[in-house]
């Protein structure tokens, strides 16, 4: 009898730890995209297949709280699916209409205090995204969430493309980290980030395919892109942590000496409430990961947009002239620059509240609008979390005052600001971000950010936003030789990562040659003058710096001014044509009924690729593109000619080392 007990109890101790293991997915519409959700002993993990192939092994789900833990000991209390089947239109981005189609798995969890947690999974074609939810429950309203358990685990011969993360309260008048640090591409996933702080989204990998035995093979089995979106006022910006051997990498919340210590780098939640999403874009090709909608696909317009907000080009001073040019006749011949080009905006730079005053940027805004050209004023995002002493500051980080300011931008006819010097990726700065997006609107502002963050979907959820730095851009070539040579590099991998999940304000089309006022002195500009143009298309965001230069009037040879003038900034559709992070690119964009091909060379020697360009299929087109370079000469001189497309779209082409190329009709 007693061994008919021990039996039973033996049974029913089995049928428990097997009723507690189970396994839950998802696939994409196409099939071929499948998430598989695991549970096993309170724990909940997740991997993804691509045609049958790892694109992330078993990872971990979940996070910790102040209240309880939702990391382990939980039960799966229901599943919910659906399709979701939507079209939405945006301004600012790649694409002006995306199609959205993804399968929805939600599971419904409760903690070891038996309070409730859903995990929501979209799957679309190429891309995950998921996040946590909570309800509230009795008198809980609120917690703070202390870190996330989240992790992605990728294949062990996974090469890595990212962005390292900076320390807190370093660099030039302890402005960073402000993600702008230098990319590593195609090394090893164990080697550590320059600071041992992780990385920066959004973060590119690279799976190889190593068991290939035939030459035609692709060198690559799957191409995968992770960054987040959604996030607002409502929860941190987070980073990837250095790689652990055991649990890949994790979700990482911001340092605590961000923003001069001041702040908690933990997220207060109040509920019902959600985390932002975590996106996964995984192809075959690097096609889905320069084309993915993702950070849009999943969020929401905030707000609706209170005026028509203009897309277009600006000139800038500062690049090339610097601080001296915040004067006013120097941005008078500005603002005459972007009317000879056609140019929408003017740029006026730091300090124009000492140098040029408040009344005669008044007057300097009336002439520029008597030219068809409207002002945009920089701005110091507030005064105590870093040392940058640039004017105006401590006018945006106060309600009170950033309204009476932008009531007075409106007034005189300003129609953007570009707000720099941010402090990391706490809450209270997600918080000072929405803050100035809002306000602006009510008064017509479009709006940049420099020296900031990553935007996570703003372009979407902010109607009035336009761009973000978050790069290591233009600046930096004026400012070292080194970085100028690196330039080719950089804005080849921005495609592939940075520019694939967000609006990126590289900072300027440089024409100059040297990077001086007088154009003779100082370092050279190591790209060719086609390599400039055809990054004003590759690069992607609805206002852009056109950063030519007075002189540039009568040195650049017409066919070059003429092109530069008919620049678009708005896109309705992109797509990549061929490319690889850090060596090349070509991109294809059509505005209307043009459309406009775009290619970068970053290597050494000339590359030589046939095009498949359907939309020209047996159509003459235009190509500008660079002669053979000489021994005695620094730059490769442009030319444009005409050649014809085969009747299959296909076009063979040369890009020059450091050069470019357009094709259009």
């Amino acid at each position: 009898m007693k061994k008919n007990k021990l039996l039973a109890i033996g049974i029913m101790l089995i049928t428990s730890c097997c009723a507690m293991a189970w396994n839950k997915s998802v696939s994409s519409p196409d099939g071929r995209l499948t998430v598989n959700v695991e549970g096993e002993q309170g724990r909940v993990h997740y991997s993804i297949l691509y045609d049958g192939q790892t694109a992330l092994q078993p990872s971990q789900l979940g996070l910790t709280t102040n209240e309880g833990d939702f990391s382990k000991a939980l039960t799966l209390q229901k599943e919910h699916t659906r399709t979701i089947d939507e079209t939405y239109s945006m301004r600012g981005t790649k694409t002006s209409k995306v199609h959205y189609k993804a399968n929805e798995l939600r599971l419904d969890f409760s903690n070891a205090k038996k309070w409730p947690m859903s995990i929501v999974f979209r799957v679309a074609d190429n891309d995950v995204a998921f996040r946590y939810e909570f309800a509230q429950k009795g008198e809980l309203k609120c917690f703070v969430v202390d870190g996330e358990a989240t992790t992605f685990r990728l294949p062990e011969e996974t090469r890595t493309f990212i962005c390292p993360q900076s320390d807190p309260m370093i660099g030039w008048m302890r402005t960073k980290p402000s993600y702008e640090e230098e990319y590593v591409a195609d090394d090893a996933m164990d080697v550590k980030s320059k600071y041992g702080q992780g990385y920066t989204f959004p973060c590119l990998f690279r799976i190889p395919n190593t068991d290939k035995k035939d030459k035609k093979e692709p060198d690559t089995r799957l191409w995968v892109l992770i960054s987040e979106t959604g996030v607002n006022g409502d929860y941190v910006g987070c980073h990837l942590t250095d790689f652990d051997a055991e649990r890949g990498y994790r979700i990482a919340f911001p340092m605590e000496g961000e923003a001069n210590g001041v702040g908690t780098p933990n997220a207060g939640l109040a509920l019902p409430g959600h985390t932002p999403w975590r996106t996964i874009t995984v192809g075959k090709t690097l096609q889905p990961i320069a084309e993915t909608t993702v950070a849009y696909d999943v969020v929401e317009p905030l707000y609706q947009a209170k005026y028509d907000y203009r897309p277009g080009r600006y000139t800038w001073s500062w690049l090339i002239w610097q601080d001296n040019s915040i004067n006013y006749n120097d941005q008078v011949a500005f603002i005459d620059l972007a009317a000879a080009m056609g140019y929408e905006y003017c740029l006026v730079d730091g300090c124009w509240d000492q140098n040029i005053g408040y009344k005669r940027v008044e007057e300097l805004s009336r002439y520029a609008q008597s030219k068809g050209v409207n002002l945009l004023l920089w701005y110091n995002s507030n005064g105590y979390e870093n040392d940058a002493p640039q004017t105006p500051k401590q006018r945006m980080h106060n309600t009170r005052v950033r309204r009476e300011e932008m009531a007075w931008l409106q007034k005189i006819g300003v129609k953007g600001i570009k707000v720099d010097f941010f402090a990391g990726d706490k809450q209270h700065t997600m918080q000072l971000y929405e803050d100035i997006l809002a306000d602006a609107n009510d008064f017509g502002l479009q709006v940049i950010f420099h020296g900031c963050t990553l935007p996570r979907g703003w372009e979407r959820m902010y109607p009035n936003y336009v761009s973000s730095e978050a790069v290591l851009a233009s600046e930096n070539t004026f400012f070292t030789d080194h970085h100028a040579q690196r330039e080719a590099f950089e804005l080849t991998m921005h495609p592939f990562c940075r520019n694939a999940v967000a609006a990126m304000d590289w900072g300027g089309t440089i024409m100059n040659r040297y990077l001086s006022k007088d154009n003779k002195s100082r370092h050279q500009r190591y790209t060719t003058d086609v390599f400039e143009m055809a990054a004003a298309i590759v690069n992607q965001a609805s206002i852009q710096c056109i950063a030519m230069q007075p002189n540039n009037l009568q040195e650049l040879p017409q066919m070059e001014l003429d092109f530069l003038r008919s620049v678009p900034t708005t896109w309705d559709e992109s797509r990549l044509i061929d490319g690889y992070p850090g060596k090349f690119v070509v991109m294809a964009r059509r505005s209307g009924d043009r459309w406009i091909i775009a290619g970068l060379n970053a290597e050494t020697t000339a590359k030589q690729l046939t095009l498949h360009l359907p939309m020209f299929a047996g159509k003459t087109v235009k190509v500008y593109d660079d002669m053979t370079k000489k021994k005695d000469e620094k730059w490769a001189e442009s030319r444009l000619t005409e050649k014809k497309v085969d009747k299959k779209g296909l076009l063979k082409v040369t890009i020059q080392p450091n050069g470019g190329l357009i094709v259009e009709q």
